[in-house]
């Protein structure tokens, strides 16, 4: 006995699916190959799908453009403004930085200043001879070794060419030995840190014959 074909019935047009054939999904979500999950689309993606979704259901293409516009739109926005709050927060944590730093340099340059007076001591003493040796030379030492590591530096030598920015001449005298105005003789020393100067040194000056 041969079969024969199935002719369709006149319920059932040419193009129908039989009763009998299951209905065909096609799944296009993506796939995370590593782990075997459904992964969550881009908003990208999720711009796409809806205005697909829209054209299918029967809405005219210039509806389902809109839509994907102004999903876009919102992205876009969205977008900029994470970009703009990224921004500001790095300019906070930058600017944060600096004002610690600026802070801290002004802590360092007011102790020193305070103790100048002391280091001046010390320096005169070290000129008489009385920290040749003994605790107070050691305590003199440590001291001037701790405001050292923290920028804080003695400055001022005769010999070298007077600069108004960090000399005070408190002397003045003309002589034919010199080309430019020199520090003959430093009457206190100066102190200065990186940025600034705590005190000029104090110094006799002299300048060429005219």
């Amino acid at each position: 006995m041969t079969d024969q074909p199935t002719t369709p019935g006149p319920e059932q047009g040419p193009g129908d699916t039989p009763e009998n054939e299951a209905p065909r999904f096609t799944d296009k979500r993506r796939i995370d190959p590593e782990t075997g999950q459904v992964r969550e689309p881009t908003p990208e993606e999720a711009v796409i799908a809806e205005a697909e979704a829209a054209a299918a259901g029967g809405g005219e293409a210039s509806d389902a453009q809109r839509l994907a516009d102004e999903r876009l739109e919102e992205l876009q926005r969205a977008q900029a403004a994470h970009y703009n709050l990224e921004q500001q927060y790095n300019a906070y944590v930058k600017r944060s930085k600096t004002e610690v730093l600026a802070a801290h340099e002004r802590g360092v340059a007011a102790v020193a200043e305070a103790l100048i007076p002391v280091l001046d001591d010390i320096e005169l003493a070290r000129q008489h001879g009385d920290l040749a040796e003994g605790p107070f030379a050691s305590i003199a030492e440590k001291l001037e070794a701790t405001l050292g590591r923290f920028g804080v530096e003695r400055y001022g030598a005769a010999g070298e060419e007077f600069d108004p920015a960090v000399h005070e001449a408190l002397m003045h005298s003309h002589s034919a030995d010199v080309t430019t105005s020199t520090v003959q003789m430093v009457l206190q020393p100066g102190y200065r840190t990186k940025d600034r100067v705590l005190r000029a040194a104090r110094v006799a000056v002299v300048d060429p014959e005219a």
